[in-house]
């Protein structure tokens, strides 16, 4: 990358230091699922790059709460005597974060420890004689440029050392300028990555593919990386292409088609799949980061468990926690489409029976949790998840209520910190002050629910072995009709957005209905179909920059000034060395 700021030794010293501290003795690296613990041979090395990727970074609520607190999409509220956390949560939904944030300083130390990490590998890799070597090295270097477009995103700046120049400065680049140079370097690795499912790889690898979908997510915002602080939000998608032929967004067209078009991934017919607990052969999955349950690190399954009541549970050993909800924006764009195949799905017992999640009843006790002793399985509703909750509730010695002829019990539920307080997931929010998503105790039931992550009963309150996409089928589809749309192309948009809606299906108990299929489409119908595609994914907030929505109000987040759009440098970085300089606004 061209050169824009030299860092000095200083930060030099700083990053080995990062690297060192979250690499040396490290408990588990994973590459194609062998477990091993020398992070200095080529494989070690390259599964402790790979192994950032998890381990709380994009698993749990870490980027997370960067990318998708901050929108329409998801907040994480005080409930009570809950989620206080020196309003850390709050802060990210109602704009108030600082350099000193928590979860600004705690995103960057994990993030520009990926860029670490990779940065060994790249090194180690090299000085090898593998026989894998230009494999493994495009694998690193792509991880490398994971990382730092993430930073780039998120921060605007980001350290980076060139890793095709042995022993070369470390830099600060900037976003505006790093995002073409970011592009290249892609493109370059592609001929030396192997193809999905060549050379042992899978999903979890980054394949070519994975460089395919790396490549049109950056195309898509490279225009906003370029002019960050427009106020009108008016990014210039048509520039010229980095490399190849036409605009931006023509390469966008470009590397997704190459997936759509390739014949190795389809739509999921069952939208849900993409986010099961088996969803490990899932057809849409391009780049995920695989999880498991062991006795090292069992993978992280907060999209789910942070979402659920704590008197919802999956099996008797487990719960949910209570916390994170949508905005009434959100669940209202549903609005005459809870018949969309995305919105929830209700599940059907072996026996036939199904949990609709709107009545007193019971379910059989068929299934079993894996490796639990015989605990039975409740499966909840999955999707947004809103109104009066109904589920099993325990009995004093620990297990589920049980009806006489051996079935689960399904009772109507309250909220257990506040035991008068009916399980009933309102809409609307009604903070008692507008400005703060602060709930007393007596309100801890307010918010729509997310459940299109499937809890894992299998592992405690956290534990999961749910692959977390970072590509999918379904956001290469997303992408390329934004693209199209931005070209003017609304009929081949419409077509990639109908793609979606009328391959997924509803469930049996209605008749395995498609999708419906829109007639026309506009600005705030594309915007609207993203969301119903890619929530709680970690999107929405390149989503809503894309189309000038981040800056607006709505539900406990006021009108924000653009410089909002990235977050500040962590003030620790500032005060180890001051050739970092803080982003504008803050």
């Amino acid at each position: 990358m061209k050169l824009n700021k030299i860092v000095n030794r200083s930060i030099l010293i700083v990053f080995t230091a990062l690297f060192l501290a979250s690499c040396t003795n490290l408990d588990e690296v994973v590459l194609d699922e062998v477990l091993g613990d020398d992070a200095t041979s080529v494989d070690g090395a390259l599964a402790a790059a790979y192994d950032r990727l998890g381990d709380g970074t994009f698993v749990g609520k870490n980027v997370f709460a960067m990318q998708e607190f901050t929108t329409d999409v998801a907040l994480l509220p005080t409930r009570g005597s809950d989620w206080g956390d020196g309003g850390k949560w709050r802060a990210m939904h109602e704009f108030t974060w600082t350099s000193g944030s928590a979860i600004v300083t705690d995103n960057w130390n994990l993030l520009t420890n990926g860029i670490t990490r990779s940065l060994s590998a790249i090194k180690i890799i090299n000085n090898s004689d593998s026989s894998q070597k230009a494999l493994f090295l495009a694998e690193a270097k792509g991880l490398l440029a994971f990382y730092t477009y993430t930073i780039l995103d998120l921060y605007g700046q980001a350290p980076y050392l060139d890793p095709y120049t042995e022993g070369g400065p470390l830099q600060i680049v900037q976003a505006a300028t790093a995002i073409d140079e970011l592009i290249v370097e892609v493109e370059a690795i592609i001929p030396d990555l192997a193809s999905l499912g060549q050379n042992s790889t899978h999903t979890g690898r980054f394949t070519k593919e994975a460089a395919y979908s790396l490549l049109s997510a950056m195309y898509l915002n490279r225009s906003v990386f370029k002019d960050r602080y427009n106020a009108s939000s008016n990014f210039n998608f048509t520039e010229a292409a980095v490399s190849g032929t036409g605009t931006d967004m023509d390469r966008v067209i470009y590397y997704t088609s190459l997936l759509i078009d390739s014949g190795k991934f389809n739509l999921e017919r069952n939208y849900f799949d993409n986010f099961s607990i088996n969803n490990s052969k899932g057809s849409e999955l391009i780049f995920v980061i695989v999880q498991k349950i062991d006795n090292i690190r069992n993978g992280d399954n907060d999209f789910a468990y942070n979402s659920m009541g704590r008197n919802q549970r999956t099996s008797p050993s487990n719960r949910g926690t209570n916390g994170s909800c949508t905005t009434p924006e959100f669940y209202h764009s549903w609005d005459n489409n809870h018949d969309d195949p995305r919105f929830a799905r209700t599940y059907q017992y072996s026996d036939g029976t199904w949990f609709t999640n709107t009545q007193i009843g019971s379910v059989p006790a068929s299934d079993i949790v894996p490796n639990s002793n015989n605990l039975p399985w409740f499966h909840f509703t999955r999707g947004m998840i809103a109104g009066p909750q109904y589920g099993p509730k325990l009995t004093s010695a620990g297990g589920f209520e049980m009806t006489t002829d051996g079935r689960i019990k399904v009772s109507e539920l309250y909220m257990e910190k506040s035991a008068g307080t009916k399980m009933d997931f309102t809409p609307e929010l009604n903070f008692d002050d507008p400005t703060q998503s602060v709930f007393a105790q007596n309100q801890i039931n307010r918010g729509v629910r997310c459940f299109k992550w499937e809890f894992d009963p299998e592992s405690g309150n956290g534990g999961s072995k749910v692959d977390i996409p970072l590509f999918r089928l379904g956001g290469i589809y997303t992408m390329r009709a934004e693209a199209y749309f931005r070209k003017g192309q609304n009929a081949s948009a419409l077509s990639d957005i109908n793609a979606l809606r009328i391959t997924r299906t509803r469930e049996a108990l209605y008749s395995n209905a498609p999708g419906k299929a829109l007639t026309s489409i506009d600005s705030e119908i594309l915007f609207r179909e993203l969301g119903f595609e890619m929530y709680w994914e970690m999107y929405r907030r390149p989503q809503m920059i894309r189309f000038g929505k981040y800056d607006l109000p709505y539900t406990a987040k006021p009108l924000s000034l653009p410089f909002r759009r990235i977050f500040p440098i962590p003030q620790q970085t500032l005060d180890v060395t001051k050739d970092f300089k803080q982003n504008f606004g803050y």
